[in-house]
């Protein structure tokens, strides 16, 4: 009898695993019948209302699963913004005195989410824990901001942030930072040990060098070495491959068990730590799975990553910015941390970091002439997803408000960066050179082949790639606010008959 319930146990877990490694609710039985995953799970033998050897071992695999897809969610601000700093690492250096500057712009070799193109980036990276409270002196004129490592703002810098535009010294300090603060400082504390600097400069008559020279004047250091600072580098960004995109599999894990045993700890967080301690990430302990949990883990990030997926590019719930159009928000909900009065915004927090990184107050606020403001399309106007081997248009009425620049740019689905089309940069912006109507409309297209006739803008697409776009507005004006400003929807069209 003990012979046969193994072969029993055994046989359940055979089955069931093998519905499992489907990764669907459904599992066709000779061809016809279908058994639904959940169900199986209930049906699982309880004899005496105590679990056979088969069924824990189905649940405990289903649980550790079940865990590892939360966490891999749960852990995508952090996640992302580790990939983008050992990236950096790789390609250059983390040290806070390497500040890498997009000299030429950005193109498809930075694998960052949903950069842009068209103004001049710089990144660095500072880690108050090596070297303690961290100076930036910044010159005037100069956009950007600081994020903690789980994407949470610290400061704007610029415009938007307390020094004006007009520059000046900021102080980061590290969390549980307690000793005297000097003065004369911008002085804030950090909820993490790693703080990410993202700055950005614009292009004056579509050249570079004046805003590459603006960024040049940054100086970063430590300050304990305020009367002997480190010589900043500025490596060239562009044209490098820079590696910034969060793992899909087991690899992820592994990234987060590093992180949780490097940074600080958040009371708020000991729930989904909880979750971690059961699959084996717990700071202070090495991780190191078995080959059955490093499999199990390995689809929980595969899985996980899809859900991301669709979360992001079909969110469930309205979103729309115009209610009889296909745009989108990009910051869901309006708060740059994600959080509704009573809880955090799961999906829109889910939403956000799979296809973007950075968060700021000036991101959000609706200011007029302030900030920026994003609209994203995923969709053409019959409600179908972007394809590289359609042709499609959109128009933008007259006078597009803003008090800067707008920009429209593409992204592959995939890998959520630059569209690599064979072009230098796949956008279009009122920043560079580009083809108004006699009236100061704008019609843009986008598809593999230039329309025929007429010089018109046009961004080259990937036949059988899926793509989505962004439309980003700097310092918005009223009339975006109002909504008496809007873009047409995306349409599918016959570039041979225009």
């Amino acid at each position: 009898m003990r012979t046969l319930n193994k072969y029993f146990n055994f046989a359940i877990t055979a089955f069931v695993m093998m519905l499992f490694a489907s990764c669907n609710n459904d599992q066709k039985v000779n061809g016809t019948e279908k058994v639904d995953r959940y169900e199986t799970l209930i049906d699982l033998s309880f004899p005496g209302a105590y679990p056979s050897e088969g069924s824990t071992e189905i649940l405990r695999k289903e649980l550790a699963f079940q865990r590892g897809v939360q966490t891999y969610l749960w852990a995508l601000p952090a996640m992302n913004m580790y990939a983008m700093r050992e990236g950096q690492r790789a390609a250059f250096s983390d040290n806070s005195n390497v500040l890498m500057i997009a000299k030429d712009r950005i193109d498809y070799n930075l694998e960052y989410t949903t950069g842009n193109p068209d103004v001049i980036y710089a990144f660095a990276w500072l880690d108050l824990k090596k070297e303690g409270p961290t100076v930036l002196d910044m010159p005037a004129n100069l956009q950007g901001l600081l994020d903690d490592m789980w994407h949470r703002p610290i400061t704007d810098i610029g415009a938007i942030g307390p020094d004006k535009n007009q520059g000046g010294k900021y102080l980061i300090l590290p969390p549980n930072y307690n000793e005297e603060v000097p003065e004369g400082y911008f002085t804030f504390k950090s909820s993490t040990y790693g703080v990410f600097v993202f700055l950005r400069s614009f292009l004056i008559d579509g050249k570079t060098e004046p805003g590459v020279a603006l960024l040049e004047q940054t100086n970063i250091y430590p300050l304990s070495k305020t009367d002997n600072p480190p010589k900043m580098e500025f490596p060239n960004l562009s044209g490098v491959n820079v590696s910034g995109d969060f793992p899909r599999d087991i690899e992820y894990f592994e990234r987060l068990a590093e992180f949780i045993n490097y940074e600080t700890v958040n009371r708020n967080d000991f729930a989904m730590r909880g979750m971690l301690a059961e699959i084996g990430i717990v700071k202070g302990q090495s991780f190191n799975p078995n080959e059955k949990l490093k499999n199990i883990l390995n689809t929980s990030a595969n899985v996980g990553y899809k859900m991301a997926t669709d979360v992001s590019f079909n969110y469930n719930g309205d979103i729309s910015i115009y209610e009889d159009r296909n745009w989108q928000q990009v910051f869901i909900g309006g708060s740059p941390i994600f959080e509704k009065e009573t809880y955090s915004d799961f999906d829109a927090r889910i939403a956000f970091f799979h296809k973007a990184y950075s968060t700021s107050n000036g991101m959000v606020l609706a200011i007029p002439g302030k900030g920026s403001q994003y609209l994203t399309g995923y969709k053409d106007l019959e409600g179908n997803f972007l394809t590289g081997e359609n042709s499609y248009h959109v128009y933008f009425p007259t006078n597009v408000p803003v008090a800067n620049y707008w920009s429209i740019v593409l992204y592959d689905a995939d890998t959520r960066g630059l569209l690599n089309n064979g072009e230098p940069f796949p956008s279009i912006a009122s920043n560079q050179e580009y083809i108004q109507n006699e009236d100061g409309s704008t019609d843009i297209y986008f598809g593999p082949e230039k329309p025929k006739g007429k010089p018109v803008n046009w961004i080259k697409t990937v036949p059988n790639k899926g793509y989505f776009l962004a439309v980003r507005l700097f310092s918005p004006t009223q009339a975006y606010f109002d909504q008496t400003w809007r873009p047409d929807d995306i349409e599918k069209v016959n570039v041979t008959e225009e």
